[in-house]
């Protein structure tokens, strides 16, 4: 499969690296140097246990000489997802699978403007990964991506999954994958998102009583949501849920945290903006979001 993988970050290194063992891939960027450094040595992931191997995809900062692809995977931030689909619109001709696996929800509405919807596939990962330098990373995380339609069937994506899965990337195909992309919003737009705001680790939010307390808001409120989406979930039992899972994991960090440390634009409008948005189009009540999402903007505005 000719695979064009827009967006090098962590993500795109260990997706891209795992898959250039089956196909050809190609790495997309802005950076002409690191590009250019990812060319002639590849890039380099280091498992959990120390191993390290290099792999061996393409690399360009010049996506106008590639031709048509059969795959294009969007791994940019969500804020420069038209950006990067504008300078590879070319590579998406009439067999091309258009694919995200980014944060957040609601990608599938930008996509399909470049798309057709029956070739649009929207995906979440329970796959992790940070960056050790501009060609290495380390494959902290391990779990499931599953993939998904827009509307209807994901049958005619098996090819996709199946590219995923000879490359060593656990991989399924679901016909409810928008229900999984709500469970894991369930804890990006809730603890994640505090912990950023307020820059201190994941722990702290289960930990201090005022955090946890906003954080069940947040949570009941997406439950309410998502059940008039049709994904029906019981809000005490996510409450439950990432009150493990916070305190098994106390020391993390999530990507909200550091792109407000660094300055950066955050991925919010796509992730507790998703759940205001789909909020007001069912009228369920969201004003804790709300709160939120204007919150983490003025944050950045201070940059």
């Amino acid at each position: 499969m000719k695979i064009a993988l827009v967006g090098p970050g962590a993500m795109g290194l260990l997706f891209g690296g795992y898959l250039s063992q089956k196909h050809d891939v190609t790495l997309i960027g802005k950076d002409a140097e690191i590009m250019d450094q990812i060319e002639k040595e590849g890039v380099r992931i280091q498992e959990t246990d120390g191993r390290e191997q290099v792999y061996r995809p393409h690399a360009t900062a010049e996506p106008d000489k590639l031709e048509a692809a059969d795959l294009v995977l969007l791994f940019v931030k969500a804020g420069d997802s038209r950006k990067a689909l504008e300078s590879v619109k070319h590579l998406i001709g009439e067999g091309t699978f258009l694919m995200t696996l980014q944060n957040g929800a609601g990608h599938e509405k930008l996509l399909t403007q470049y798309a057709p919807q029956e070739r649009v596939i929207i995906g979440t990962t329970n796959q992790g990964s940070y960056k050790l330098d501009a060609i290495s990373v380390c494959h902290s995380g391990l779990g499931d991506t599953f993939l998904g339609a827009v509307s209807g069937s994901a049958g005619h994506f098996a090819s996709v999954a199946e590219a995923f899965q000879e490359s060593g990337i656990s991989c399924s195909l679901s016909d409810q994958v928008k229900g999984l992309i709500w469970n894991k919003l369930m804890i990006n737009a809730s603890s994640s998102v505090l912990s950023g705001i307020l820059q201190m680790p994941q722990g702290y939010i289960v930990g201090d009583e005022a955090a946890w307390s906003m954080a069940r808001k947040l949570i009941r409120e997406i439950c309410a949501v998502a059940t008039a989406d049709g994904y029906p979930f019981d809000a005490e039992e996510q409450i439950e849920r990432i009150q493990g899972h916070l305190q098994d994991a106390p020391g993390g960090y999530t990507s909200i945290y550091a792109d407000l440390k660094a300055g950066r634009r955050t991925e919010v409008s796509v992730i507790n903006g998703a759940v205001v948005e789909d909020g007001h189009r069912l009228g369920i009540p969201v004003p804790t979001h709300e709160f939120i999402v204007e919150m983490v903007h003025a944050m950045e505005g201070r940059n």
